[in-house]
């Protein structure tokens, strides 16, 4: 792979309402991070859902999305996940990004304003044109579904 590959790069339109602007890590990384930007903290209790604001809205390119995806890091260190991963948004959408929460760790966790609660990757999209056959064609694996490939 060469060495200097630059990455294909989209401008997105940006309505800050709250505090933080989404920011990416690492020159490399994929998705940007979202920031809790609330007024109180939210506690997030084992086996329960909240849902955070992030105080920020995008006018994305149309052809783009945008998808909400969990931390690997609040996954790893408290069992916190996004209840609908990936989230998308879509280029028509101009609310505010929301992100819900929940917790499959065996302790509460207190999320504050600022906290980095999730991460934003922007993708092409294709919309499919369907078309109604009286047949597919066949192939080696065929209806053979979860599981069907091995473990």
């Amino acid at each position: 792979m060469p060495k200097h590959v630059k990455y294909e790069e989209a401008k997105i339109e940006v309505k800050i309402i709250g505090k933080f602007i989404p920011k990416y890590q690492s020159k490399q990384a994929a998705g940007c991070d979202l920031y809790a930007d609330i007024d109180d903290p939210v506690v997030l209790e084992p086996g329960k859902y909240n849902i955070v604001p992030t105080g920020v809205r995008i006018e994305l390119p149309q052809g783009y999305e945008a998808q909400v995806r969990p931390r690997s890091g609040m996954a790893m260190k408290y069992g916190i996940g996004i209840l609908n991963a990936p989230g998308t948004i879509d280029a028509d959408y101009r609310g505010e990004i929301k992100v819900i929460l929940f917790n499959l760790g065996q302790e509460s966790l207190r999320i504050e304003s600022g906290d980095r609660i999730a991460q934003l990757v922007f993708n092409r999209v294709v919309q499919a044109q369907f078309i109604s056959v009286d047949k597919l064609k066949e192939t080696k694996r065929g209806n053979g579904g979860f599981g069907h490939t091995g473990m």
